[in-house]
């Protein structure tokens, strides 16, 4: 297979995941007054593309996917606070990369740093509404953060652990 052939076919691969990663990621199963949500398997995609095609091209899949959830549903307080949620957040996702041998471990490694990249917007950009739930604003932005991305953690790893049992992870297109 050619060289550009294969750089078209990953291309398309990653606009696919993004789309599907977008439409899972639209349908709510919870959402936060604040930001954030669980999801039916939004983060699936992008990490599932993560674990085929590696680091950089689930990163790259994850910062457009941050900035089409940014278009559809803003939540903007400050810039930082932007590419914090936004870009940063869904980009690393694509850290599951990492782990191409270990899926469920990649999942959670990309969960985890997105769950930093909101942690330390949570800390720096909403640390004002941790007096309404009684916390310093280290322990409201992990119990905030960690009250949705853990449900959604769950359900990532549990879809994704399948998908490796069943040899998925790697047939596609």
């Amino acid at each position: 297979m050619s060289k550009t052939r294969f750089q078209t076919q990953i291309f398309a691969e990653a606009i696919i995941f993004v789309s599907l990663s977008a439409v899972l990621n639209a349908i709510k199963l919870t959402t936060l007054p604040y930001g954030g949500s669980v999801t039916l398997a939004g983060m699936v995609p992008i990490l599932w593309l993560s674990l085929r095609r590696g680091v950089v091209v689930g990163t790259y899949a994850g910062v457009v996917l941050g900035l089409v959830v940014l278009v559809i549903e803003p939540f903007i307080f400050h810039p930082v606070q932007v590419l914090l949620d936004y870009p940063i957040a869904f980009g690393a996702l694509g850290l599951a990369g990492l782990f191409q041998k270990r899926p469920v471990v990649g999942v959670g490694v990309g969960m985890l740093g997105r769950f930093i990249a909101h942690f330390l917007s949570g800390v720096f950009f909403f640390y004002m509404f941790a007096a309404n739930w009684g916390l310093d604003p280290v322990s409201y932005s992990i119990a905030y953060n960690g009250s949705y991305l853990f449900p959604e953690f769950i359900v990532s790893a549990i879809i994704i652990y399948v998908l490796e049992k069943r040899n998925a992870l790697r047939i596609f297109l």
